[in-house]
């Protein structure tokens, strides 16, 4: 055969060969020819920042690098790896576990800063690049862990938002992906004159909450201080405008490290300001006594004979202490908190009035913060209630609540009788504009004659109750302690209690409304002793930091 025919038959074949790609591509595996050579990245957004009520930053972003590898490229794996493992100390066996020849591009290594990328880049290695994104940053570290929550992965691998703001607000934060598109050659190099198309990313939504950060700082100090003075288990602060219920401050111990969170069990995550149930002692007398008031069952200048312990059915009942005075007046019932008193009042309310309330007030509903993880409200059916119920009922014991829905009820106790629904973000803002939340009342629980008559009930049980706190003088403070026995195994620890606390300021007009819970406390079981001085601590700061005058 000539030179020619060879030549001929040879071009003839390559042409064959050609048509027979192109058949392929284009008529049998049509689909797959756009995906093949056209390539799709995602381009991340910024999750939008978190700043407290004065704009001070809670949660914001920083660069970080994903390293990547494409091992098709690697000349020599082991010395790939050795090099890799002297930057990031991953482990050679896990490094070389990752580098597999068959694949095009794999993924070493995310969460890496300016420094570590730099120092692979100075490697000098070429088959290594870097993909941008950002990672989450608290510059105040764990000072509203329970709060803010925390960034994890999801199981696509992809941040989300879990408990506290972060969970609550993970669509608003996490914003939506961009997306650019290119023609690629047959080897993954871009082709300028193909189709580029880029859709950019739209950035998270910034969230301004109604936390103060130098108001949380204090209480989580002061809450520090109180758990290590009176040796509790756990504890907690939470502080709120009564005329808003926008969230000040809110604080539990133990926490967690938001920037280690991995290091920690899903137990410390849970926040116990909205998530624990507790027994609230007598913080829930101030309840029943506003609720016979509203109904004219009792009236304040009543009185009752307090002779000696009062039997409900099989079951007795006692003061705290053991002790009776005689003649008491309705306002000396809170101010003793006095156990077969407030008994006295429950039986002039009835019991189908204070199931009546207990739903009023809100108690077996969710409060409604905006707040990942709140546990469900619980009250059992009325039918299941006995005479005995709503004896202990009256004075706190028997009835399980969160403390978020005992900062909700006893708000409205003070502001009028405005049940309002607890929030903690202020406003979002975003490229389209700015959206500011406002106070939402869902109901009226007692008159405003109510609420005036029972403020001044609950300062007189502050000024002439059983213990004499280191108040600051020329200031009305009113409140009320609680202590209740926990609950074990279907009996009552009288060794184990609950104390807790919870005032207001400035009487006429409160400005802040406090709640200090303290768990298992070993130096004293009662609230009089631990969590009233702690509240008059805290309640001292916030005097002079919101600039209330002397009344």
């Amino acid at each position: 055969m000539t030179k020619p025919r060879i030549l001929l038959l040879s071009f003839l074949i390559l042409y064959l060969l050609i048509i027979a790609k192109l058949f392929h591509l284009q008529i049998l595996n049509s689909a797959s020819t756009d995906t093949t050579y056209l390539k799709t990245n995602r381009i991340p957004p910024e999750r939008g920042k978190i700043y407290d009520r004065n704009s001070q930053p809670l949660a914001v972003n920083k660069p970080s690098f994903l390293l990547y590898a494409e091992p098709k490229k690697i000349p020599s794996v082991d010395e790939f790896v050795s090099k890799i493992d002297s930057v990031l100390q991953l482990g050679v066996a896990s490094l070389s576990a990752k580098i597999d020849k068959t694949k095009d591009w794999v993924a070493i290594k995310g969460g890496l800063d300016k420094e570590q990328k730099q120092k692979l880049l100075d490697l000098g290695l070429k088959a290594i690049g870097f993909e941008d994104g950002y990672q989450r940053y608290y510059p105040e570290s764990s000072l509203s862990a329970h709060l803010l929550g925390f960034v994890g992965k999801d199981f696509q691998g992809e941040d989300v938002g879990y408990f506290g703001v972060e969970g609550y607000y993970n669509r608003d934060l996490a914003g939506l992906p961009g997306i650019i598109k290119s023609d690629r050659d047959i080897l993954g190099r871009p082709i300028l004159i193909g189709t580029q198309q880029k859709l950019d990313p739209e950035n998270g939504r910034d969230l301004y909450l109604t936390i103060d950060k130098s108001v949380q700082e204090m209480a989580k100090r002061k809450l520090q201080a109180g758990i290590e003075s009176y040796q509790a288990k756990e504890g907690c602060v939470l502080i709120t405008n009564p005329e808003t219920l926008e969230i000040l401050a809110l604080t539990c111990l133990p926490d967690f490290d938001v920037d280690r969170y991995y290091l920690f069990s899903e137990e410390f995550f849970k926040n116990p300001a909205i998530s624990n149930l507790y027994e609230p002692g007598s913080t829930f007398k101030p309840f029943i006594m506003a609720s016979a008031l509203e109904e004219k069952r009792v009236h304040p200048d009543d009185f009752y004979d307090e002779t000696g312990p009062v039997r409900i059915g099989e079951y007795t009942i006692k003061t705290w202490n053991n002790k009776y005075e005689g003649k008491i007046s309705m306002t000396r019932i809170l101010e003793k908190s006095s156990n077969v008193g407030i008994v006295h009042v429950a039986n002039r309310l009835g019991g189908k009035n204070i199931y009546s309330y207990l739903r009023k007030f809100g108690f077996a509903d969710l409060s409604g913060i905006d707040l990942q993880g709140e546990a469900p409200g619980y009250l059992r059916d009325e039918s299941a209630w006995y005479p005995i119920d709503y004896a202990t009922v009256s004075f706190g014991q028997g009835i399980a609540l969160t403390p978020i829905k005992m900062m909700r009820a006893f708000a409205s106790l003070i502001n009028g009788g405005k049940l309002l629904k607890p929030y903690v973000v202020q406003r979002i803002n975003s490229l389209a504009g700015s959206k500011t939340i406002q106070p939402k009342i869902e109901r009226r629980t007692i008159s405003a004659k109510t609420s005036e008559i029972i403020k001044k009930m609950l300062l007189s049980a502050v000024e002439n109750g059983e213990v004499r706190w280191a108040k600051p003088k020329g200031y009305e403070i009113a409140g009320k302690t609680g202590t209740a026995q926990i609950p074990i195994q279907g009996h009552y620890d009288p060794t184990k209690t609950v104390a807790s606390f919870i005032g207001f300021a400035p009487v006429s007009r409160p400005k802040f409304l406090a709640l200090v819970i303290l768990r298992e406390p070993q130096s004293s079981p009662w609230g009089s002793e631990t969590a009233g001085p702690l509240f008059f601590d805290i309640a001292k700061e916030l005097l002079v930091y919101y600039n209330i005058a002397p009344e």
